[in-house]
């Protein structure tokens, strides 16, 4: 199972892009622990605490095709160091001043979220750039996902013991540390700065324009509701049950089963176009989240939520592959700005129609929208097609050197 990716961590700069790029997106899983610990320990109200959360929110998903565009325009490493910049100094500003009144606070709070450096989607795009074949680019596009879900292990646990050892304020400073860190590092390697942009046609809707790179992202809108609408099931669960440690165990479980779930991926060769991929794995997606409804003791529980986890990195990494084929010539950094954009609302979107549901037939009726949301997003999936213009395939092969693969019909 190990193999295809010892083999990919063998070839030049892979291991260092990975290492790097994972390191400096932890800010990404602990912004929000670490601004929330700061806030309160500031006597903030939490109904204050909530909006400056959300506009931080609001923030990336908003900045992060901005940026992305910028990325496809004029290269990675100036728009990398410079947004992580000024993002770290907006945390720092955060830290060093935290009783500052609400309305110099929410800037603030919306410049370190929208001036977030989009690593994970710069390194989607250079991806072309250090693995030419398409088999060993999904085992890449998988690893990434996969180690994806350690980013929201580590962070909330190196959050707490910064703030357990020193204070809440530290622990955003250790948030603006890594980001600048981060973001200077991953822009200093070699791939990165010889990481060319391709001419693009002038359109204001960038990858929007293609008709099915807007249907992939309408996906996960669903996908991503559905993650968001878990984490309210977890908790209605445990608290049904007379447990609230079930539901860290809940979601640990099915970060876990993610895990699982992209590293097989990256080894299996499935005999299917990328599209085809797309619609069979949404629909395992779907299929992992309905026996949810079930719900049985803690401990079956916590077998089905690993369960439901399993196709969410693969469909992922099969979403990258597939996005960098569709979305047109000099776009797909931004392309990749979009889906991260999407999941988040539709993240907070599961979020908000889940807890309706809770307080109307409790954890039955959160698990009840998970299922519909994943069936939801299998069902328009079937509209996506591979017959789009290869222009993220011709992108990658001119950044490259290589041919391009022409997209296989679904």
């Amino acid at each position: 199972m190990l193999q295809p990716y010892l083999a990919l961590l063998r070839k030049p700069h892979v291991f260092a892009a990975l290492a790097t790029n994972i390191a400096g997106r932890l800010p990404n899983g602990m912004a929000v622990l670490a601004l929330t610990l700061l806030f309160r320990h500031e006597g903030v109200d939490f109904g204050a605490v909530g909006i400056l959360i959300a506009v931080y929110g609001v923030g990336t998903a908003v900045g992060g095709p901005v940026l992305g565009r910028i990325v496809d325009f004029y290269g990675q490493p100036l728009v990398l160091v410079t947004s992580g910049a000024v993002s770290a100094g907006a945390f720092l500003a955060l830290a060093l001043a935290p009783g500052a009144p609400l309305a110099a606070t929410l800037p603030l709070t919306a410049v370190a979220g929208a001036l977030t450096p989009p690593l994970e989607s710069c390194l989607r795009s250079v991806w072309p750039t250090l693995v030419t074949g398409e088999q060993e680019r999904e085992t890449a596009y998988s690893l990434d996902a996969a180690l994806q879900e350690l980013i929201f292990v580590a962070a909330p646990l190196l959050v707490s013991a910064v703030a357990a050892l020193f204070l809440p304020m530290h622990a955003v400073v250790a948030t603006a540390l890594i980001t600048l860190a981060g973001a200077a590092v991953f822009a200093a390697l070699r791939p990165v700065r010889r990481w060319r942009p391709v001419p693009r046609t002038a359109n204001w809707l960038g990858p929007l324009m293609e008709p099915q790179v807007r249907r992939v992202l309408v996906c996960f809108v669903f996908v991503g509701a559905a993650l968001g609408a878990l984490a309210v099931g977890a908790v209605a669960y445990s608290e049904q049950a007379g447990d609230r440690d079930v539901s860290g165990l809940l979601l640990s479980a099915n970060g876990f089963g993610a895990l699982v779930g992209g590293l097989t991926y990256g080894t299996v060769r499935i005999p299917l176009p990328p599209a085809r991929r797309f619609r069979v794995l949404l629909a395992g997606l779907a299929l992992g989240y309905l026996p949810l409804l079930l719900m049985p003791g803690p401990a079956l529980m916590t077998v089905l939520a690993a369960l439901s986890g399993l196709f969410l990195a693969p469909a992922l990494a099969c979403t990258f592959l597939l996005l960098g084929r569709l979305a047109p010539q000099g776009t797909t950094t931004e392309a990749f700005s979009w889906l991260i954009s999407v999941f988040m609302c539709g993240s907070a979107l599961g979020t908000a129609a889940a807890g309706a549901a809770a307080d109307a037939a409790g954890a039955l009726g959160v698990f009840a929208v998970t299922g519909a949301v994943t069936v939801t997003a299998a069902l328009l999936s079937l509209r996506v097609r591979g017959d789009a213009a290869a222009g993220g395939a011709a992108e990658a092969a001119e950044v490259s050197g290589a041919a391009p693969d022409r997209p296989a019909e679904p």
